[in-house]
């Protein structure tokens, strides 16, 4: 053996790396250190997308909640606005209503298109599953209204003419009045309890729902009130019936008078003709009882078709004067030598009738 080999100890071989030079695997507890990490990675993006989803998928909700009352209020305020304002300004003779009876029914059938546009368009609305019951009576609402003009369109002509189809027709448009009255309360009682239903169980607040009523007065149930608005003949149901108070009863025509112009009997009166031309007649209560109701009638003829027109005085007082305004639908005929019979209706328990008419010749110019 020689020097350099005595006294060697045997040398152990340094651990080879894998080639390429990876990484040894780690050892299983920070493999499960690390899995556990990822894991907890992926469930906090998960909460975080469940969350964000959520978040966008309340307020979509709470957007569209907001937004069907934005439309509903659109549509009922159009209602009342463009819809039953012109209406119940036609039917009182006031603004473009002032014409022939064909003129109003035709008026009367525009606005009842526009009603039914508003029907349209509320059954395109895109009503939240919260707001389904709401938008059933909000249909309900306008299709009451745009019915109930198209049945008065349609007796307008009838109600404005003489005798028994008259009076029915009248009874008829009240009726048609009632529908109205009905879709107000509807609405106040329905549409407008289940919108803010459902916006207060999603927690809206600072929404405004809007009111709407299409009637504006219960006067309008009255037939005797629609007749004298239509210059028709009261129903006579609508009259008030049993036997007159003790004592007198009766009226007398004192004057009428037209542009500020006293007519007279004996000769014939030059009237400068307008589509807005109002009769003022005074007449006097000279009997012994006040009295209620009391019709004045003012028709004209002698040319082309009668033109007729009423007023009702709620109220006369024993031995007291009235007045009662005669507003005409038809611009009378220009030209033409015509009569204008003026009367006081009798009232119940009148036994001289004589001095409540009285006739004028006139001719209308321009």
């Amino acid at each position: 053996m020689s020097f350099f080999d005595e006294g060697d100890e045997p040398r152990t071989p340094r651990p080879r790396r894998p080639a390429g030079g990876v990484a040894a695997p780690p050892d299983p507890q920070t493999a499960r250190i690390r899995q556990g990490v990822a894991a907890g990675v992926i469930l906090l993006v998960l909460i975080l997308l469940v969350v964000g989803v959520r978040g966008c998928l309340n307020s979509a909700k709470k957007r569209s909640l907001r937004d069907y009352n934005r439309d509903v209020s659109s549509l009922v305020q159009e209602s009342d606005d463009q819809v039953s304002k012109p209406f119940f300004e036609a039917l009182s003779g006031g603004g473009a209503a002032s014409g022939d009876t064909v003129n109003l029914a035709t008026q009367v059938n525009q606005l009842k298109i526009v009603s039914e546009d508003l029907v349209k368009r509320a059954r395109k609305l895109d009503a939240p599953d919260d707001m389904k019951p709401a938008q059933r009576y909000l249909l309900d609402v306008l299709e009451f209204r745009a019915d109930g003009l198209q049945k008065i369109a349609d007796k307008i002509p009838t109600a404005q003419g003489s005798g028994s189809a008259s009076e029915t027709a009248v009874s008829q448009i009240t009726g048609q009045m009632m529908a109205f009255l009905t879709s107000d309360v509807l609405y106040s009682q329905r549409v407008v309890p289940y919108i803010k239903k459902a916006l207060d169980d999603n927690d809206i607040a600072g929404q405004t729902i809007a009111s709407s009523r299409f009637l504006p007065s219960i006067d309008w149930l009255d037939e005797s009130e629609v007749a004298s608005r239509l210059g028709a003949a009261a129903p006579a149901g609508s009259r008030k019936s049993g036997p007159p108070a003790p004592g007198t009863h009766g009226h007398g025509l004192a004057s009428v008078s037209v542009n500020g112009s006293e007519l007279t009997t004996d000769s014939a009166n030059r009237i400068q003709a307008s589509p807005n031309l109002t009769f003022t007649v005074n007449f006097e209560n000279q009997a012994e009882n006040d009295e209620q109701g009391v019709v004045v009638r003012v028709e004209i003829t002698g040319a082309g078709s009668p033109i007729r027109a009423q007023a009702t005085v709620p109220q006369t007082t024993a031995g007291s004067t009235a007045t009662a305004e005669v507003p005409l639908r038809r611009t009378p005929p220009v030209g033409k030598p015509v009569e204008i019979k003026v009367t006081v209706e009798p009232v119940p328990g009148e036994a001289d009738s004589s001095n409540n008419t009285k006739t004028y010749p006139a001719l209308f110019t321009q």
